[in-house]
Protein backbone atom coordinates (compact mmCIF):
# COMPACT_ATOMS: atom_id res chain seq x y z
CA UNK A 1 0.00 0.00 0.00
CA UNK A 2 1.41 3.35 -1.06
CA UNK A 3 1.24 6.34 1.27
CA UNK A 4 0.69 9.85 -0.04
CA UNK A 5 3.22 12.68 0.08
CA UNK A 6 1.71 14.37 3.13
CA UNK A 7 1.68 11.10 5.09
CA UNK A 8 5.28 10.52 4.09
CA UNK A 9 6.27 13.98 5.36
CA UNK A 10 4.48 13.47 8.69
CA UNK A 11 6.05 10.04 9.11
CA UNK A 12 9.50 11.46 8.39
CA UNK A 13 9.03 14.36 10.83
CA UNK A 14 7.93 12.00 13.59
CA UNK A 15 10.75 9.48 13.01
CA UNK A 16 8.51 6.65 11.86
CA UNK A 17 10.64 3.57 11.22
CA UNK A 18 10.04 0.97 8.54
CA UNK A 19 10.35 -2.81 8.55
CA UNK A 20 10.74 -3.14 12.34
CA UNK A 21 10.42 -6.82 13.42
CA UNK A 22 7.33 -7.36 15.56
CA UNK A 23 9.19 -10.08 17.47
CA UNK A 24 11.31 -7.33 19.05
CA UNK A 25 8.21 -5.66 20.53
CA UNK A 26 6.02 -8.60 21.56
CA UNK A 27 6.40 -10.86 24.58
CA UNK A 28 5.78 -13.95 22.38
CA UNK A 29 8.97 -13.06 20.46
CA UNK A 30 7.11 -13.92 17.25
CA UNK A 31 6.33 -11.72 14.25
CA UNK A 32 7.67 -10.31 11.01
CA UNK A 33 8.24 -6.74 9.86
CA UNK A 34 5.82 -3.97 10.77
CA UNK A 35 5.63 -1.76 7.68
CA UNK A 36 5.61 1.42 9.77
CA UNK A 37 6.41 1.76 13.47
CA UNK A 38 6.18 4.87 15.65
CA UNK A 39 6.66 5.71 19.33
CA UNK A 40 5.03 9.13 19.88
CA UNK A 41 6.08 11.38 22.75
CA UNK A 42 2.75 13.17 23.18
CA UNK A 43 -0.93 12.81 22.41
CA UNK A 44 -0.55 15.43 19.68
CA UNK A 45 2.11 13.35 17.93
CA UNK A 46 -0.12 10.29 18.20
CA UNK A 47 -3.03 12.27 16.75
CA UNK A 48 -0.87 13.44 13.84
CA UNK A 49 0.14 9.86 13.11
CA UNK A 50 -3.46 8.67 13.18
CA UNK A 51 -4.59 11.43 10.84
CA UNK A 52 -1.72 10.84 8.41
CA UNK A 53 -2.47 7.11 8.27
CA UNK A 54 -6.16 7.87 7.72
CA UNK A 55 -5.30 10.09 4.75
CA UNK A 56 -3.46 7.21 3.09
CA UNK A 57 -6.04 4.61 4.19
CA UNK A 58 -3.26 2.79 5.99
CA UNK A 59 -4.43 0.34 8.68
CA UNK A 60 -3.39 1.24 12.23
CA UNK A 61 -2.66 -0.90 15.28
CA UNK A 62 -2.16 0.77 18.65
CA UNK A 63 0.03 -1.31 20.94
CA UNK A 64 1.56 -1.00 24.38
CA UNK A 65 4.11 -3.47 25.72
CA UNK A 66 3.07 -6.14 23.20
CA UNK A 67 2.27 -8.60 25.98
CA UNK A 68 -0.93 -9.99 24.42
CA UNK A 69 -0.08 -9.89 20.71
CA UNK A 70 0.63 -12.55 18.11
CA UNK A 71 1.80 -10.99 14.84
CA UNK A 72 2.19 -12.74 11.48
CA UNK A 73 5.69 -13.76 10.38
CA UNK A 74 4.85 -12.46 6.90
CA UNK A 75 4.77 -8.93 8.26
CA UNK A 76 1.87 -6.51 8.36
CA UNK A 77 1.35 -3.54 6.02
CA UNK A 78 0.12 -1.13 8.65
CA UNK A 79 1.20 1.62 11.01
CA UNK A 80 1.92 0.36 14.51
CA UNK A 81 1.71 3.14 17.11
CA UNK A 82 3.43 2.07 20.30
CA UNK A 83 2.38 4.04 23.38
CA UNK A 84 5.37 3.14 25.51
CA UNK A 85 8.29 4.61 27.42
CA UNK A 86 8.06 7.98 25.64
CA UNK A 87 4.68 8.47 27.34
CA UNK A 88 5.16 6.77 30.70
CA UNK A 89 5.15 9.42 33.44
CA UNK A 90 2.91 9.06 36.50
CA UNK A 91 2.35 10.66 39.87
CA UNK A 92 0.25 10.64 43.02
CA UNK A 93 -1.97 13.29 44.56
CA UNK A 94 -3.07 11.73 47.82
CA UNK A 95 -4.83 8.53 46.85
CA UNK A 96 -5.25 9.58 43.20
CA UNK A 97 -2.84 8.06 40.69
CA UNK A 98 -2.54 9.74 37.31
CA UNK A 99 -0.51 7.82 34.72
CA UNK A 100 0.29 8.19 31.06
CA UNK A 101 -0.77 5.23 28.97
CA UNK A 102 2.77 4.00 28.36
CA UNK A 103 3.56 3.50 32.05
CA UNK A 104 3.96 -0.16 32.96
CA UNK A 105 1.26 -1.57 35.22
CA UNK A 106 3.89 -3.43 37.23
CA UNK A 107 5.79 -0.20 37.87
CA UNK A 108 2.79 1.86 38.97
CA UNK A 109 1.54 -1.05 41.08
CA UNK A 110 4.79 -1.26 43.05
CA UNK A 111 5.01 2.52 43.30
CA UNK A 112 1.48 2.72 44.71
CA UNK A 113 2.28 0.23 47.45
CA UNK A 114 5.48 2.11 48.23
CA UNK A 115 3.36 5.27 48.49
CA UNK A 116 1.19 3.66 51.17
CA UNK A 117 -1.77 2.87 48.92
CA UNK A 118 -3.68 -0.26 47.96
CA UNK A 119 -5.87 -1.35 45.07
CA UNK A 120 -3.26 -2.30 42.47
CA UNK A 121 -1.36 -5.06 44.28
CA UNK A 122 -2.72 -7.65 41.82
CA UNK A 123 -1.03 -5.82 38.91
CA UNK A 124 2.55 -6.12 40.19
CA UNK A 125 3.31 -9.03 37.84
CA UNK A 126 1.36 -7.90 34.78
CA UNK A 127 3.76 -7.03 31.93
CA UNK A 128 1.38 -4.67 30.09
CA UNK A 129 0.95 -0.90 30.13
CA UNK A 130 -1.67 1.28 31.79
CA UNK A 131 -3.15 2.07 28.38
CA UNK A 132 -3.23 -1.54 27.28
CA UNK A 133 -4.72 -2.53 30.63
CA UNK A 134 -7.45 0.10 30.38
CA UNK A 135 -8.17 -0.92 26.79
CA UNK A 136 -8.97 -4.51 27.87
CA UNK A 137 -9.82 -4.07 31.58
CA UNK A 138 -6.81 -6.14 32.63
CA UNK A 139 -7.05 -8.14 35.81
CA UNK A 140 -5.56 -10.91 37.94
CA UNK A 141 -6.17 -12.62 41.29
CA UNK A 142 -9.65 -11.16 41.64
CA UNK A 143 -8.60 -7.59 40.89
CA UNK A 144 -9.16 -5.61 37.70
CA UNK A 145 -8.74 -2.04 36.54
CA UNK A 146 -12.48 -1.38 36.59
CA UNK A 147 -12.24 -1.39 40.40
CA UNK A 148 -9.99 1.67 40.46
CA UNK A 149 -10.18 3.37 37.04
CA UNK A 150 -12.12 6.63 37.32
CA UNK A 151 -11.20 8.74 34.30
CA UNK A 152 -9.51 8.33 30.93
CA UNK A 153 -8.12 10.77 28.39
CA UNK A 154 -8.12 9.55 24.82
CA UNK A 155 -7.76 10.66 21.23
CA UNK A 156 -10.80 10.58 19.01
CA UNK A 157 -11.02 12.29 15.60
CA UNK A 158 -7.85 14.26 16.30
CA UNK A 159 -9.09 15.68 19.60
CA UNK A 160 -8.12 14.94 23.20
CA UNK A 161 -11.19 13.92 25.18
CA UNK A 162 -11.30 13.38 28.94
CA UNK A 163 -14.18 11.38 30.32
CA UNK A 164 -15.26 9.87 33.60
CA UNK A 165 -15.63 6.10 33.53
CA UNK A 166 -19.32 5.18 33.58
CA UNK A 167 -21.22 2.01 34.34
CA UNK A 168 -21.00 -0.32 31.37
CA UNK A 169 -17.70 1.09 30.08
CA UNK A 170 -15.73 -1.85 31.47
CA UNK A 171 -16.47 -5.58 31.70
CA UNK A 172 -14.56 -8.85 31.75
CA UNK A 173 -11.70 -8.23 29.28
CA UNK A 174 -13.87 -5.54 27.70
CA UNK A 175 -13.41 -1.79 27.51
CA UNK A 176 -15.37 0.89 25.66
CA UNK A 177 -12.03 2.68 25.28
CA UNK A 178 -10.35 0.02 23.14
CA UNK A 179 -9.06 0.99 19.71
CA UNK A 180 -10.61 1.94 17.27
CA UNK A 181 -13.15 3.56 19.59
CA UNK A 182 -10.38 5.51 21.27
CA UNK A 183 -6.61 5.76 21.74
CA UNK A 184 -5.97 6.04 25.47
CA UNK A 185 -3.19 8.42 26.49
CA UNK A 186 -3.82 8.92 30.22
CA UNK A 187 -5.69 7.24 33.06
CA UNK A 188 -6.73 8.38 36.51
CA UNK A 189 -7.14 5.77 39.24
CA UNK A 190 -8.57 6.14 42.71
CA UNK A 191 -6.75 4.00 45.26
CA UNK A 192 -7.19 3.62 49.01
CA UNK A 193 -4.97 4.05 52.02
CA UNK A 194 -3.03 0.88 52.76
CA UNK A 195 -4.73 -1.28 55.37
CA UNK A 196 -1.31 -2.58 56.39
CA UNK A 197 -1.41 -5.67 54.18
CA UNK A 198 -0.73 -4.32 50.69
CA UNK A 199 2.96 -5.32 50.58
CA UNK A 200 2.20 -8.83 51.85
CA UNK A 201 -0.56 -9.28 49.27
CA UNK A 202 1.67 -8.05 46.47
CA UNK A 203 4.49 -10.38 47.54
CA UNK A 204 2.02 -13.28 47.70
CA UNK A 205 0.71 -12.61 44.18
CA UNK A 206 4.28 -12.32 42.88
CA UNK A 207 5.27 -15.63 44.48
CA UNK A 208 2.17 -17.40 43.16
CA UNK A 209 2.82 -16.09 39.68
CA UNK A 210 6.44 -17.22 39.81
CA UNK A 211 5.51 -20.67 41.11
CA UNK A 212 2.55 -21.40 38.85
CA UNK A 213 3.21 -19.58 35.58
CA UNK A 214 5.79 -20.50 32.90
CA UNK A 215 7.77 -17.28 33.13
CA UNK A 216 10.88 -19.00 31.79
CA UNK A 217 9.43 -19.03 28.25
CA UNK A 218 8.14 -16.22 26.02
CA UNK A 219 4.35 -16.10 25.94
CA UNK A 220 1.44 -13.69 25.78
CA UNK A 221 0.15 -14.59 29.22
CA UNK A 222 -3.20 -16.36 29.46
CA UNK A 223 -3.98 -17.54 25.94
CA UNK A 224 -7.75 -17.81 26.40
CA UNK A 225 -10.43 -15.84 28.20
CA UNK A 226 -12.10 -17.48 31.17
CA UNK A 227 -15.27 -19.27 30.02
CA UNK A 228 -18.41 -18.73 32.08
CA UNK A 229 -18.45 -21.05 35.07
CA UNK A 230 -15.07 -22.60 34.35
CA UNK A 231 -11.35 -21.98 33.80
CA UNK A 232 -9.60 -22.33 30.45
CA UNK A 233 -6.49 -23.86 32.00
CA UNK A 234 -8.50 -26.50 33.85
CA UNK A 235 -10.40 -27.54 30.72
CA UNK A 236 -7.18 -27.75 28.68
CA UNK A 237 -5.52 -29.82 31.40
CA UNK A 238 -8.55 -32.13 31.66
CA UNK A 239 -8.34 -32.60 27.88
CA UNK A 240 -4.83 -33.99 28.40
CA UNK A 241 -3.13 -31.25 26.44
CA UNK A 242 -0.36 -30.20 28.84
CA UNK A 243 2.90 -30.43 26.90
CA UNK A 244 1.16 -30.62 23.51
CA UNK A 245 3.48 -29.18 20.87
CA UNK A 246 3.25 -27.93 17.33
CA UNK A 247 6.68 -26.86 16.14
CA UNK A 248 8.14 -24.44 18.66
CA UNK A 249 4.80 -23.73 20.33
CA UNK A 250 3.74 -25.71 23.39
CA UNK A 251 0.91 -25.87 25.90
CA UNK A 252 2.83 -25.22 29.09
CA UNK A 253 3.27 -28.29 31.31
CA UNK A 254 3.37 -25.86 34.23
CA UNK A 255 0.08 -24.07 33.49
CA UNK A 256 -2.20 -25.31 30.70
CA UNK A 257 -3.72 -21.86 30.26
CA UNK A 258 -0.48 -20.67 28.66
CA UNK A 259 0.83 -21.42 25.19
CA UNK A 260 4.56 -20.70 25.19
CA UNK A 261 7.33 -20.25 22.67
CA UNK A 262 9.65 -23.04 23.75
CA UNK A 263 12.19 -22.27 21.03
CA UNK A 264 11.91 -20.80 17.55
CA UNK A 265 8.12 -20.85 17.39
CA UNK A 266 6.58 -19.36 14.25
CA UNK A 267 3.30 -17.52 13.95
CA UNK A 268 1.84 -20.57 12.23
CA UNK A 269 3.01 -22.85 15.08
CA UNK A 270 1.24 -20.76 17.70
CA UNK A 271 -1.88 -20.14 15.62
CA UNK A 272 -2.19 -23.84 14.78
CA UNK A 273 -1.83 -24.84 18.43
CA UNK A 274 -4.48 -22.31 19.46
CA UNK A 275 -6.85 -23.81 16.86
CA UNK A 276 -6.03 -27.36 17.97
CA UNK A 277 -6.67 -26.60 21.64
CA UNK A 278 -9.96 -24.85 20.88
CA UNK A 279 -11.18 -27.74 18.73
CA UNK A 280 -10.14 -30.44 21.20
CA UNK A 281 -11.68 -28.72 24.23
CA UNK A 282 -14.89 -28.07 22.28
CA UNK A 283 -15.09 -31.69 21.15
CA UNK A 284 -14.58 -33.03 24.68
CA UNK A 285 -16.49 -30.51 26.78
CA UNK A 286 -18.68 -28.47 24.43
CA UNK A 287 -16.95 -25.24 25.48
CA UNK A 288 -15.55 -22.97 22.76
CA UNK A 289 -12.58 -21.11 24.20
CA UNK A 290 -12.18 -17.51 23.09
CA UNK A 291 -8.60 -16.29 22.59
CA UNK A 292 -7.45 -13.52 24.89
CA UNK A 293 -4.42 -13.03 22.66
CA UNK A 294 -4.92 -10.49 19.87
CA UNK A 295 -3.91 -12.02 16.54
CA UNK A 296 -2.65 -9.62 13.83
CA UNK A 297 -2.03 -10.83 10.29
Amino acid sequence: MMINENTSEVFSALNVRTGVPARDYTSFRVGGPMAYFAEPSSWKEAAELLEAAKESRLPVYVIGNGSNLLVSDKGVNALFIRIGSNMSSFGFDGSILTAEAGALLSVVSKASVAAGLMGLEWASGIPGTVGGGAAMNAGAYGGELSQVLREVSFIRDGELITRKVADGDLGYRYSAFAYPNAVIVRAVMELKEDDGGAKARMDDYTARRRDKQPLEFPSAGSTFKRPVGNFAGALIEQAGLKGKRIGGAMVSPKHAGFIVNCGGASFNDVAALICFVRADVYEKFGVLLEPEVKIIE
